[in-house]
């Protein structure tokens, strides 16, 4: 059986909507991913072997939450995107509910999702996918913060999305325009960080079978006590 892959669905998604929108538009958000990636990765990202920090968060409803008590005392991948209006996005976390969870519950391993988007654009993203892994809204891009992959749109990009009828201001549950750089991490049950992974170009992610390699090479404390 041929796998699955976040880029493939990528290029599929690419070729079935070009020209659409404008390619003036798509020349913007073009240049911007080529930016990004030239940018590389930030120097302040946070390493493997440090503790990823607690964050006060909200579920899906409102509710709060704190990352640690939504991993719990178990290894876990946990995940940064930018949100439910990000086509990529919903690409990649459609492909780990059917691709990677099923592996990482056998092997005891918890799955989070983190954005700075409002709890509505949470549950939005969680129905409209099926998910069933934990989806969590990051109020200030906190655990972002910590892990040093905050960004934001340029000026230019910024009047594309709103030509596009998207306003990060009002779709942020803090009224900024922040978002991280997707990125994906293997955390131990003492929360500390044992692989990062980490894409400046939000156009690319990590594939499920990346993060299983990973999980096979990282040392990870599995008991909380």
């Amino acid at each position: 059986m041929t796998a699955v892959t976040i880029a493939g669905q990528v290029a599929a998604m690419a070729d079935a909507y070009a020209g659409q929108p404008p390619e003036e538009v798509m020349g913007v958000f073009a240049r911007e991913q080529a930016e990004l990636a030239a940018g590389g990765i930030p120097e302040a990202v946070i390493a493997a072997g440090a503790v990823l920090p607690d964050a006060d968060l909200l579920d899906r409803f409102g509710a709060p939450a704190t990352l640690h008590h939504a991993i719990g005392d178990q290894p876990a991948v946990v995940v940064l995107y930018r949100g439910a209006w990000c086509p990529y996005c919903n690409i990649t976390l459609r492909t780990y509910q059917s691709e990677l969870l099923p592996e990482l519950t056998r092997r005891g391993v918890a799955l989070v999702a983190i954005s700075p988007q409002r709890p509505d654009g949470s549950l939005t993203m969680q129905e409209k996918n099926d998910l069933t892994f934990t989806v969590l809204s990051d109020p200030g891009n906190q655990v972002a913060r910590a892990a040093g992959v905050l960004a934001a749109p340029s000026s230019q990009v910024r009047a594309t999305q709103l030509q596009l009828g998207l306003d990060l201001r009002t779709v942020n549950a803090d009224g900024t325009a922040g978002v991280p750089m997707p990125t994906t991490m293997i955390i131990d049950a003492h929360h500390v960080v044992g692989w990062i992974d980490v894409h400046p170009d939000y156009s690319t992610r990590s594939e499920p079978g990346q993060i299983l390699t990973a999980l096979e090479v990282t040392a990870l404390d599995r008991t909380g006590q």
